[in-house]
């Protein structure tokens, strides 16, 4: 992927540069214990900052081809929940979430409309 210094270079304005390489919210806090209640994630580059032991985020309503990043830099695991209960990540049951360990993070790709796939850091 492109820096946003670098497409601008070829012409394109600075905003639209960083909206093509993604927003970052550097300062997430999850919340919550069940998909119902767990923070919903606004950015396509996450960093979860403030994790209380059992809680989550859940992936933004998103189209397909759509990609998202989360590092978990908080104090505990996070489970990350697709964007309804009606989706799923990898082989995981539908509005059924996974634990995001400390200091990893994932990047996932919404490849269906109800589908999505995410690969895991080391």
């Amino acid at each position: 992927m492109a820096l946003a210094s670098q497409i601008m270079k070829g012409g394109i304005s600075a905003g639209a540069a960083k909206a093509m390489g993604g927003q970052v919210q550097s300062a997430v806090s999850a919340a919550g214990t069940a998909i119902s209640d767990a923070t919903d994630l606004t950015a396509s580059i996450n960093v979860v900052t403030t994790a209380a032991a059992s809680s989550g985020v859940q992936l933004p309503s998103s189209q397909i081809g759509d990609e998202v990043e989360i590092l978990n830099l908080g104090a505990n695991a996070v489970t990350v929940y697709p964007d309804t209960t009606s989706n799923r990540v990898n082989a995981l049951s539908a509005g059924t979430g996974f634990l995001l360990a400390t200091n990893t993070a994932v990047r996932l790709r919404k490849f269906t409309s109800s589908r999505w796939i995410g690969w895991l850091s080391a």
